[in-house]
């Protein structure tokens, strides 16, 4: 249902709301799409095949909000990318509203505060190991470079390779953390 409303597939007679042009609440939008994906598709597929019920806990909880945390800071991490044609456009993002630096250090560094802070729940819930700790927190810093980088105009290729490659990154370590 969020995905329709992101694009605005609905009719406007029915319910006229497009989520992807709200500035804002877009990159919330974009991070919980991929942490439903990540965190609550594939309870629901385990469920359909194996008939397998898995009871909701806190642990899913803080993993799902260290996953949307993740993912919205990447959202606006592109949103910066796109400053310029947003501003044309009028559109309301935080980069508009507040400007670059503003944005990273007000939106972006709280965002991965809390996301971190879930990582630390998540962890101290299931009591994993540093190792695996250090491994799932490794993406967060990361990100924290990469958000702080951006108040240098970059090169579209450095958003398209190191912005995605902060998800394939965070992926890798949360199998790597995973497999220990």
């Amino acid at each position: 249902m969020v995905a329709i409303l992101y694009y605005g597939l609905l009719p406007a007679y029915f319910f006229n709301l497009n989520l992807r042009n709200t500035g804002w609440l877009k990159p919330f939008i974009i991070g919980f799409i991929w942490a439903c994906t990540a965190n609550v598709i594939p309870l629901v597929v385990l469920k359909i095949e194996t008939g397998m019920e898995f009871p909701l806990s806190e642990f899913w909880l803080w993993l799902f909000v260290k996953n949307w945390m993740f993912c919205t800071v990447n959202a606006i991490m592109f949103d910066i990318k796109d400053y310029e044609i947003d501003a044309n456009k009028e559109l309301k993002t935080f980069v508009v509203q507040f400007g670059i630096h503003k944005t990273i250090f007000f939106i972006l560094l709280p965002l991965l505060i809390i996301g971190m802070f879930s990582l630390l729940a998540f962890t101290s819930y299931e009591h994993l190991p540093v190792k695996q700790v250090t491994l799932n927190f490794i993406p967060f810093a990361l990100t924290l470079l990469v958000a702080f980088s951006l108040n240098l105009k970059k090169p579209i290729l450095y958003y398209l390779v190191v912005i995605d490659g902060l998800i394939l990154f965070k992926a890798t370590c949360g199998i790597a953390g995973a497999l220990l």
